[in-house]
């Protein structure tokens, strides 16, 4: 009988540590997911995996377009930017850097200042056309479509980092800080010869 109570026993103490062991794995994979729940990000001007109209290139007026985004996680205390070219010849080619962004916000209008230091309280660092702010899709000539990320990050934190930060600071900088991600991609290709190129 003795036996029997003490087998009874131990099996509800391991049902026990077992049903503690899943909700806790349980709220592990619920703050995984939150982690990395996606924001919407979309444009007026361009959808998903189509062109970026010319007006918004070098062979145009060279302005950002005009972005909007979904929901922010709880939590998150600034947002950042990042426009890049994958397909460039020399490799990964930035057209805009953008960081401690109001997490409040929800949109930025088509042409941004290429000014440092926005009225919201954003920061423009530098892009790989060695200017701050917005640097619009210029693929070499003839080349293949290139496509064109926008990557936008919300953090728990703001980052300090000093004036003109690069693609590369900006990254190191948000690592172990990102709460979600949006994404949009567009692309654009150039059938004539001009002079700068990316």
């Amino acid at each position: 009988m003795t036996r029997i109570i003490a087998s009874v026993g131990v099996r509800t103490l391991l049902l026990t540590l077992l049903i503690a062991a899943c909700s806790r794995n349980h709220n592990t994979i619920i703050s995984k997911e939150e982690k990395n729940m996606d924001i919407q990000l979309t444009s007026d001007v361009f959808q998903e995996g189509k062109a970026i109209p010319t007006k918004y290139t070098c062979d145009g007026n060279d302005v950002s377009p005009a972005l909007r985004w979904g929901a922010i996680p709880t939590g998150a205390r600034s947002l950042a930017l990042i426009c890049e070219d994958p397909d460039a010849p020399s490799g990964v080619f930035t057209h805009w850097v953008l960081y401690n962004l109001p997490p409040t916000a929800t949109e930025l209008p088509e042409g941004v200042s290429a000014t440092e230091r926005l009225a919201n309280g954003a920061i423009q660092g530098r892009n790989d056309f060695k200017r701050i702010g917005y640097g619009g899709p210029c693929p070499p000539p003839n080349d293949n479509a290139h496509r064109y990320f926008f990557r936008l990050y919300a953090l728990d934190t703001e980052l300090k980092l000093q004036d003109g930060a690069r693609r590369g600071d900006l990254l190191r900088a948000m690592e172990d800080h990102i709460l979600a991600t949006g994404r949009l991609m567009g692309t654009y290709q150039r059938k004539q010869a001009q002079t700068r190129g990316a």
